[in-house]
């Protein structure tokens, strides 16, 4: 009977030999020709691309050959801005002719007001006053440029955007003339209230965001938006979709503000 190579070994071999590279196939880690011990790829590529040479995503971060897909920060801000845009006029054509989603919003306001506590609704409706979201809006614009004066324009492009809003609310509150959810008088379209938690807290957070060891100040400056609405459909101040379009009037203020918070901490972050 054959032996095989196994049955050959004797217990006094140290150990096996190690397994002979096969004709015709390449090893990922050889000497080089001139046998100088340095390893090279099989592809005949370098071990390492230099830091200078490497392809770059779209952001121009150094990144994957071929780069990773992303999505632009400007494109994204363009649908975002786009998006707001379209669901305000959607809304604000069906208050103005009293369309069918007019009808449903009556009915639901209706259905809403003083149905929560009051003494929680109140201080919610009350986070859109001025006296309690500017001095929020003035703080973080105040540690912004304590901390770095360069980002004058991120904090000016928040101050303007802030006095656009009785600009833009004041005007449609005449146009629209929208009556008043509980006592006489019209102009209640779109809610100012919510306009300015919106712009102040949005616009406060992503100030101050790029300093932050937490992403926290953004989910918190949604929640004190929202939950101003809440207060003002519940203690019966607005119509829903008074809010709602405020809502998407002034949504868009994160895409705005995105590309300069983006710049601040670009520049902050070491390129070595």
């Amino acid at each position: 009977m054959r032996e095989t190579p196994r049955s050959q070994e004797t217990a006094g071999d140290p150990r096996p030999e190690p397994p002979q590279p096969r004709p015709g196939r390449a090893l990922a880690h050889t000497t080089g020709a001139s046998g100088s011990g340095t390893p090279h790829r099989s592809d005949g590529r370098s071990p390492q691309t230099p830091r200078g040479v490497r392809q770059t995503g779209p952001a121009g971060h150094l990144g994957t050959t071929p780069p990773v897909p992303m999505w632009p920060a400007s494109r994204r801000s363009r649908t975002a801005v786009g998006l707001c845009m379209v669901l305000f006029a959607l809304i604000t054509w069906q208050v103005a002719v009293e369309g069918p989603l007019f009808d449903a919003d009556v009915r639901l306001g209706r259905a809403l007001f003083g149905t929560g506590p009051t003494a929680v609704a109140e201080p919610l409706a009350d986070l859109g006053n001025m006296t309690v979201a500017l001095p929020v809006l003035a703080a973080a614009i105040g540690y912004v440029l304590v901390r770095d004066r360069r980002q004058w324009r991120a904090a000016l492009t928040a101050v303007l955007t802030m006095a656009a809003v009785p600009a833009l609310v004041v005007p449609l509150k005449a146009w629209i003339a929208r009556p008043a959810p509980l006592e006489p008088g019209t102009g209640w379209y779109p809610s100012g209230h919510t306009a300015t938690a919106t712009v102040a807290y949005c616009a406060a957070a992503l100030l101050v965001t790029p300093y932050l060891r937490r992403r926290w100040a953004m989910p918190v400056a949604v929640v004190l938006t929202v939950a101003t609405g809440i207060g003002l459909v519940l203690r019966g101040y607005h119509w829903p979709l008074d809010v709602l379009g405020s809502l998407c009037l002034f949504g868009a203020l994160p895409a705005m503000l995105n590309s300069l918070c983006r710049s601040r901490s670009s520049s902050r972050t070491p390129t070595g």
